[in-house]
């Protein structure tokens, strides 16, 4: 399967946006600093995510974005098709055209293997996962060293002042 960073970066942020949004709305920018994604590379996926009615944007003072529905109403497969990402496991992106312009031998093996992931995938919601005891874990350390290097940051700025 072809997963590419686009997937990836799609799911990681929209965990972020679903652990740290519950209290208030999450900025890009946050989100950028504690998964190590360009802003500007958030800003595209964000796009995509508010188009599929997945995200909402809030304006104003205290804004940033928000889930437009429950974590349980959405599933990681719904937020890798929002990006324009597919779950393929066959060489020929499903179209049975693999071998002159045929299926290949094993083309039905990686299709079945496609739909067996698509169908996992799509049996997990943001809230599903946001429950596993490691994953809030690893939000909760992010959050800790997103704050230390903020910290550190405005230490070395008091001492050149």
């Amino acid at each position: 399967m072809r997963l590419t960073t686009k997937g990836r970066y799609a799911v990681t942020a929209m965990l972020d946006l679903a652990f740290h949004g519950e209290k208030r709305p999450v900025t890009l920018t946050d989100i950028a600093k504690r998964q190590h994604i360009s802003l500007s590379y958030l800003e595209q996926l964000f796009a995509r995510l508010r188009r599929a009615g997945m995200v909402e944007g809030v304006r104003g003072p205290g804004g940033g974005y928000q889930l437009s529905r429950t974590a349980a109403e959405i599933s990681i497969a719904d937020i890798i098709a929002a990006v324009d990402e597919t779950i393929d496991s066959t060489r020929c992106g499903g179209k049975a055209n693999c071998q002159n312009n045929q299926p290949c031998l094993t083309h039905d093996l990686w299709l079945g293997l496609s739909d067996q992931i698509r169908e996992y995938l799509a049996s997990i919601s943001l809230h599903d996962v946001l429950q596993r005891k490691n994953v809030r874990q690893v939000a909760e350390r992010q959050d800790k060293q997103v704050v230390l290097s903020g910290t550190e940051l405005g230490l070395r700025r008091d001492a050149r002042a």
